[in-house]
């Protein structure tokens, strides 16, 4: 009897497929939504396993909060969230009032969601233009994104830039690195396991001229490779 394959493992969600809470200082996220402007003092920066990006410990009237700090920022520096907020490095802004051009971070897809997009280490977005429609902004992959006028972010580049200029050099980094998000490493094709794990694997070949297209409705178990079409052929 085969053993159940890496999506099945992963959808029962045992210890090994689930990143560790103890991983993870916190929530990074946008102060709570304010019809007033606030200002906080950076206490402290934070290094978890499970964040990519340094977070600042940022205290305001309303309690501490963690972000993803930016570049250039230090201990003792004074940020703002709210509307009407000074346009530099650190302070939280909605989108209507960033003028175009402008390098941001941590942008919410929805006022109040805390931030969804380009939070990982020296990444930025760019305000370009503000339409009728919403504020048009280029992401890191070049796609352009409208957003509501009230979503907030953070102005500047987030801190890290040069997290990926460092090697790992050991096998056990990388697994520790992968394991703090979650992520399974190494991940081992198909054809290289046994046969008694995966369908493509056994020792004897490495089955090139097997047909990898399977039914879309077979078993999970089976369901590897190549997924067959629903319907082929011409629409008439």
């Amino acid at each position: 009897m085969g053993k159940n394959l890496i999506q099945q493992a992963r959808g029962k969600g045992g210890p090994n497929y689930r990143a560790r809470s103890f991983a993870y200082a916190g929530d990074a996220r946008h102060p709570r939504l304010s019809q007033e402007l606030q200002m906080g003092v950076i206490t402290d920066f934070v290094k978890c396993p499970g964040h990519l990006a340094p977070l600042a410990e940022v205290k305001y009237p309303s309690g501490m909060v963690l972000v993803q700090a930016a570049e250039g920022l230090k201990v003792g520096d004074i940020v703002t969230a709210g509307p009407g907020g000074e346009v530099k490095e650190g302070n939280t802004l909605p989108l209507k009032d960033i003028p175009d051009g402008t390098l941001i971070f941590n942008v919410e897809s929805r006022q109040g969601d805390g931030g969804r997009f380009c939070r990982t280490t020296g990444t930025y977005a760019r305000v370009i233009t503000k339409t009728d429609a919403g504020i048009v902004v280029m992401l890191p992959s070049k796609r352009q994104r409208t957003f509501a006028p009230n979503c907030r972010a953070l102005i500047g580049i987030v801190a890290g830039s040069g997290r990926t200029e460092k090697p790992f050099l050991k096998a056990g980094k990388m697994h520790h690195h992968r394991r703090n998000r979650n992520k399974r490493w190494p991940n081992p094709s198909g054809a290289a396991q046994n046969a008694v794990d995966h369908p493509f694997g056994n020792k004897r070949t490495s089955r090139k001229g097997k047909n990898k297209v399977q039914s879309p409705h077979a078993p999970p178990g089976r369901k590897v490779g190549k997924i067959g079409a629903r319907r082929t052929g011409r629409k008439s």
